[in-house]
């Protein structure tokens, strides 16, 4: 089951190779930089695209007739001029990056870096959690406008666990849709979804792996949040997002036994023996919550090896 769970943890979208330069082998060498270097250099150009961009608020305020509530991105030029641009409209949100988090080859204190993003329509649902599935239309670019990845028109599935930490952590900050009502096609639509843009840095996307033939490039997500179903990766009763006990948005550093396996994918939390669902159910195989805690301690059973 381990092994199993752990094939899930790759990411969604497809890797391509940048060739900086090709050694005597043949193989690709991708130049060796800094986390501190790139990410001044990616917030710099992210706020650039942010200051000389603008999208369509005005339809998004308006509401014309037929309208999609899809994004459409212009330059601030010519007749488009005075639109107000992105960067007045953005919010932001701060995320510290360790060496590790990108197998940089240079160790360096942890980075702080900024994750930009744009709520064009809020959504009436529920906020996603890192460890969720979520139902969404989305396209992926560089800054350029080159497209990498795009489900615009076929929303999919995905599981949030195994996608860059930009892109599960900011879809975290919007709200799914409502309700779900049948077109006269067949087709289903979700009302009220929310929509929006992520803008970022390669430091919590791809660092030095190359997306849209770039290394250490930022990357743009539009983006349009649908539904939400919680996850149990382990099976063990316990919804994935409650495994986070440290409460950071990140299950994948809560290992309660310290046997390599995060909580969210281990059957025996604690590590006694006894696996986690047999200590949260009661006779009739039926969850008890409170979770129980036996021994009074604070500490529920089944993370609890001295219950």
């Amino acid at each position: 089951m381990k092994n199993s769970i752990i094939v899930l943890l790759v990411v969604f979208l497809a890797w391509s190779c940048k060739k900086d330069d090709d050694g005597d082998d043949g193989t690709v060498v991708v130049e060796t930089r800094t986390i501190s270097e790139v990410e001044a250099e990616n917030d710099a150009e992210i706020r650039e695209y942010l200051e000389t961009h603008f999208y369509n608020y005005e339809e998004f305020t308006a509401k014309p007739e037929g309208f999609d509530y899809s994004i459409v991105v212009d330059t601030l030029a010519g007749d488009n001029a005075d639109k107000t641009p992105l960067i007045d409209q953005v919010e932001s949100i701060k995320f510290k990056v360790s060496f590790d988090d990108v197998s940089a080859t240079t160790e360096e204190e942890d980075i702080e870096h900024t994750l930009y993003y744009l709520t064009a329509r809020e959504g009436v649902g529920v906020s996603p959690t890192v460890s969720d599935s979520l139902y969404l239309n989305y396209e992926g670019s560089l800054l350029d406008g080159s497209v990498f990845d795009s489900k615009i028109g076929a929303p999919v599935w995905l599981e949030l666990i195994s996608t860059v930490s930009g892109f599960r952590k900011g879809l975290s900050l919007f709200k799914t849709g409502g309700d779900v009502v049948e077109n006269e096609d067949g087709t289903f639509e979700v009302l009220d979804s929310g929509v929006g843009m992520l803008f970022i840095p390669s430091g919590l996307a791809y660092f030095s792996g190359s997306v849209g033939g770039e290394s250490y490039a930022p990357i743009v997500f539009k983006i349009n949040v649908l539904r939400v179903e919680d996850t149990d990766y382990d099976l063990d009763g316990i919804p994935s997002s409650a495994e986070d006990l440290n409460g950071d948005n990140d299950v994948n550093n809560d290992d309660t036994d310290g046997d390599g396996f995060p909580n969210y994918i281990d059957a025996d939390d604690d590590g006694d023996g006894i696996a986690t669902s047999t200590e949260i159910e009661d006779d009739e195989g039926n969850i008890i919550f409170p979770y129980p805690d036996t021994d009074n301690d604070g500490t529920p059973d089944y993370l609890d090896p001295d219950n």
